[in-house]
């Protein structure tokens, strides 16, 4: 059952779960705007950066659909977007996600975003689209897509130097 949510323009921040008033248990936000979608990404994005997956997760819900080019078919549920995002963030500990432009869409909205990534002796920057669709104050669907190509042949390139150099 799909269920329209009605946004209390008097709430400042995303996260208070007053926000929306939902009609229905594990209703399904309808619309947001693009100054809520604005909001949340100032606090979600930077959730990326530093390295605290449990951090991260606990902006997604328990049975959460997470998509990107390194897992095309998807992952379903929290648990196996934690292990995912364990490893990913590890990785990329120094990586910053900010938010170029939101556009309302159907039950979320799209982000329009930047990743800047240090890979070894250079940074990379990337451009991307993610779909980011909620239940109540929790992300239930989020798909990014992004041309990953520039990104993997630095990794590769600088792992390339690194063995090269004998590190």
């Amino acid at each position: 059952m799909y269920f329209t949510c009605e946004v209390n323009s008097d709430i400042t921040d995303f996260a208070d779960q007053d926000e929306f008033a939902c009609r229905g248990v594990g209703s399904i936000m309808r619309s947001m705007t693009r100054e809520q979608a604005h909001r949340f990404a100032a606090r979600w994005l930077p959730a990326w950066t530093g390295n605290d997956p449990e951090q991260l997760a606990s902006f997604y819900t328990d049975d959460v659909f997470y998509r990107d080019p390194t897992v095309p078919e998807g992952l379903e549920g929290k648990p196996a977007l934690l292990r995912y995002l364990s490893k990913l963030l590890a990785d990329n500990p120094e990586w910053v996600w900010t938010q170029e432009d939101a556009i309302p869409m159907d039950g979320g909205f799209l982000n329009k975003w930047k990743v800047t990534v240090p890979v070894g002796d250079e940074v990379v920057i990337c451009h991307g689209v993610c779909t980011v669709q909620f239940r109540g104050s929790l992300i239930r669907r989020n798909e990014v897509y992004f041309d990953s190509l520039p990104l993997i042949s630095a990794i590769k390139s600088w792992n390339r130097r690194k063995q090269a150099a004998g590190r």
